[in-house]
């Protein structure tokens, strides 16, 4: 039986800078606290899914430079018992990274990124025939030149690679980057025919609906939820879920909702959100793979992001499935975003 995540796509380092506030140009500003952390929506899932449970099978499949960075992934693959047997590494260009700010005033982050390697990333790269996991979490499109074009029948090498990962026995589950609405839009209705579980922003499901889903700024529940109702039906999609600030909404493909807030976690408690929405996910299809029903799964995802941001890289502050949930139940959950 199959059993575990693969985790494919972008695997990259995070150059994490903490500031205090985002400086004007032409000016100086100190860096607080400097790490290398892995990052990326494949080494994101990847650990995280680990720190949720250590026993749960996990790979990797990528792309990385024959460079320090690259061979700190493969380290992080080895010290957290990831399979990185199809992480290959390359000298054809350096490793994807991505310098990240996270500013303490505004509690906001921003990134600078190098695809490096990752403009060369195609669907050759990834086979999914020796792979026993249950589910395939692929990203980034958006951000990775030669998967964002054509290829072959595709209009885009995304929607190859799910294709190929279904034909494969794997469920496939798709991380988007928030961009131009109709880049979002195009890049991911390209995915939607071959996708079985899609977790994204109230912004990306919004965009792939045509649906505006926000009013004043914020995430509105009713609108994120038609939008997740539409969505659901232009694929093979077995569940939807959208996550914002305030909480998460999941549809099924039978046309059940379910809502959660968020998870009230201390301001004093917060180091950084960088990777909260790579957590949420996590957590999500954590207890998709494990069978549980839409809004004990959300939940979790609340928890495993809320745990995430008690520290500045994206996935060290999360703690074992167990622990997330205790932490959230003291904390609590802030009101359904559909009440």
């Amino acid at each position: 039986m199959r059993r575990g995540i693969l985790s494919a796509g972008t695997w990259c380092v995070d150059l994490n800078k903490t500031i205090e506030a985002w400086p004007q140009e032409d000016t100086a500003s100190r860096i607080l606290a400097l790490e290398r952390q892995g990052g990326g929506s494949g080494t994101n899932m990847a650990t995280a899914i680990k720190r949720l449970d250590p026993e749960m099978p996990v790979e990797a499949m990528g792309l990385i430079g024959e460079d320090d960075d690259g061979r700190h992934l493969l380290a992080l693959c080895d010290a957290m018992g990831i399979d990185r047997a199809q992480l290959r590494a390359s000298s054809a260009g350096p490793t994807f990274f991505s310098d990240c700010f996270n500013a303490k005033a505004s509690g906001k982050r921003t990134h600078f990124y190098h695809p490096g390697i990752g403009d060369i990333l195609a669907p050759e790269h990834f086979d999914f025939a020796h792979s026993r996991a249950r589910y395939v979490h692929l990203g980034l499109p958006g951000v990775h030149k030669a998967m964002d074009g054509p290829h072959g029948a595709h209009s885009t090498g995304w929607a190859h690679v799910l294709e190929a990962a279904r034909k494969a026995g794997l469920k496939t589950n798709l991380e988007m980057v928030t961009a131009e609405r109709d880049r979002v839009a195009a890049i991911g209705r390209s995915c939607l025919p071959h996708l079985d579980c899609l977790i994204v922003n109230d912004f990306e499901i919004g965009a792939l609906a045509g649906i505006e889903t926000r009013r004043d700024g914020r995430a509105y529940g009713p609108a994120v939820a038609e939008a997740l109702q539409a969505v659901v039906k232009l694929g093979p999609l077995e569940i939807a879920v959208s996550h914002f600030p305030e909480g998460a909404i999941a549809a099924t493909r039978g046309g059940a909702l379910f809502a959660c807030g968020s998870v009230a976690i201390p301001a004093d408690e917060i180091a950084g959100v960088n990777g909260a929405g790579d957590s949420f996910a996590a957590g999500t299809l954590y207890g998709l793979h494990e069978g549980w029903e839409p809004a004990r799964c959300i939940a979790l995802g609340h928890a495993s992001a809320a745990m995430s941001m008690r520290e500045a890289p994206t996935t060290t502050g999360i703690r074992p499935v167990r622990q997330c949930l205790e932490a959230a139940a003291r904390w609590g959950y802030r009101p359904s975003p559909i009440s």
